[in-house]
């Protein structure tokens, strides 16, 4: 059953993505002129078909759902009839040739800025970027980054949410140098304050602003490897302080076997203090597969409080990115949470300015993509962060279990993925094929059907190995 959700996941998502690149090559060849055989969703033996008298197109889903094609009638590939030659696609004029090849990939990014543009217009109350608390022994720990300050740019980019902080610091993946952030002074009484500017009166944000430059070194790799950008930063946005009182136990958890039991109130690990629940998980999470002392106050039936020494060893599990966490299988008592005023911001655009933000997004995430490209070709990344369509498949699935938005947020991003990973100027992805008609329309006579040949065979093995290095990575990250 779980291996079904994630296949439906997988298609629901994956699937018309597909669908809409291979839309664009076909919709463009037929206004080219050109005639297409087959329109196919999908590889390998045909599980559905469907022909188009009309026309002759043979529409059709195969059984391998990790693309699809659009096959055109050519020369190259069987006889034409002389009455059909004009219709094939090797005799047409490069220009045109170029049209229908960058449509699939064209496509992709117009999907990507619609489902953007969606999702900005929809108003939401998140957090805003004041700095929630600092973690120890992190590069953020170092400069002694204010708590409560207001993080208005990263690296002279202004940044609004949470969210564009992450993608500023993503990029910086690999990296060793300073992290620049612009902070501005937050108010917690601002009506006794006499710097507030005057576009933001009645605000809680003082005028003046401060920058801090944050060492980083092989950010996000090493000891950092699998953590998110925050985390690696040391940079958290508000979070609430829970006291740690154990509320619920898992009967498969390293916690019970050791004789934790429901009303232990965590208050040191390794002889140091805790009083926060996410402190207390942190630490958990931080030292898989290592022994650790627990001391836990816990009451008797008469109220006695008495302090208890456990010696626990978190469970080595492994996350989405492949890297090991440690879990001992507890939990909190269902609380209300309540955000501070303070803390929260209303994000809210209309169509204009969403479309402009859509596009921005867009040109950032697909600058990112190929900048990471890079990186993992120079060696400052590790390839591991390469990803293939089992990791697709989860991150589906746990979108369809969070909410709608995340569902399209996803799918622009892999649908931008899609986009930029065809243009890559390799033969048999749409780049190279590009490649072959921008030379053929300098040249005035096509590439050589050898030279075609070459390189259709060294671009088919460099996508074997990197589609073979992509599910090895998904494996060694879920099983």
């Amino acid at each position: 059953m779980t291996l079904a959700l994630f296949l439906l996941a997988f298609a629901a998502i994956l699937g018309p993505l597909v669908a809409l690149h291979e839309w664009g090559h076909y919709i463009v060849a037929r206004l080219c002129g050109v005639k297409v055989l087959t329109y196919s969703i999908g590889f390998g033996p045909k599980l559905a078909s469907w022909t188009n008298k009309k026309t002759g197109t043979d529409y059709r889903i195969s059984a391998l759902p990790l693309g699809g094609y659009v096959k055109m009638l050519d020369e190259r590939e069987g006889s034409v009839a002389e009455e059909e030659k004009h219709l094939a696609f090797n005799n047409q004029h490069p220009l045109k040739k170029i049209a229908i090849v960058a449509a699939g990939p064209l496509m992709n990014f117009v999907i990507a800025i619609a489902l953007f543009w969606v999702l900005f217009l929809v108003p939401s109350e998140q957090l805003n970027t004041r700095i929630g608390s600092i973690l120890p022994e992190t590069p953020a720990a170092t400069v002694n980054l204010p708590k409560g300050d207001k993080i208005v740019a990263v690296d002279g980019h202004k940044v609004q949410t949470w969210e564009e902080i992450n993608y500023r610091l993503a990029d910086r993946m690999g990296e060793t140098g300073t992290v620049s952030l612009a902070l501005q002074k937050v108010a917690e009484n601002p009506e006794d304050s006499a710097n507030i500017s005057a576009t933001e009166k009645g605000s809680s944000v003082y005028a003046q602003s401060s920058e801090v430059a944050v060492p980083i070194n092989n950010f996000m790799q090493g000891t950092q490897s699998g953590k998110d950008t925050l985390t690696s930063l040391g940079v958290l946005p508000w979070q609430p302080k829970v006291e740690p009182v154990i509320g619920q136990l898992s009967e498969e958890g390293a916690a019970i076997r050791q004789g934790m039991k429901v009303g232990d109130k965590i208050v040191a690990i390794n002889g140091e203090p805790v009083d926060d629940w996410l402190i207390v998980t942190r630490i958990i999470r931080d030292n898989p597969e290592t022994l650790l002392n627990f001391t836990v106050v816990r009451k008797n039936e008469q109220g006695q409080s008495r302090e208890v020494q456990l010696q626990i060893m978190p469970q080595g599990k492994k996350g989405p990115a492949g890297q090991q966490y440690g879990q001992i299988g507890v939990g909190i008592a269902p609380i209300e949470i309540v955000v501070p005023e303070d803390y929260k911001t209303m994000v809210s655009y209309d169509p204009i300015t969403a479309i402009g933000k859509a596009f921005a997004k867009t040109g950032q995430l697909a600058t990112m993509t190929l900048n990471s490209m890079g990186k993992m070709i120079t060696g400052k990344v590790g390839l591991d962060n390469l990803s293939g369509p089992i990791t697709i498949a989860v991150i589906s699935k746990q979108s369809f279990e969070i909410s709608w938005e995340q569902v399209l947020a996803n799918a622009g991003i892999i649908s931008l993925s899609l986009a930029v990973l065809n243009l890559l100027p390799i033969p048999v992805l749409d780049g190279g094929h590009l490649l072959y008609y921008f030379i053929e329309l300098i040249r005035g006579r096509p590439v050589s059907e050898r030279m075609q040949i070459v390189g259709f065979n060294i671009g088919f093995l460099l996508l074997l190995g990197f589609m073979i290095l992509a599910i090895t990575n998904d494996f060694s990250r879920y099983f």
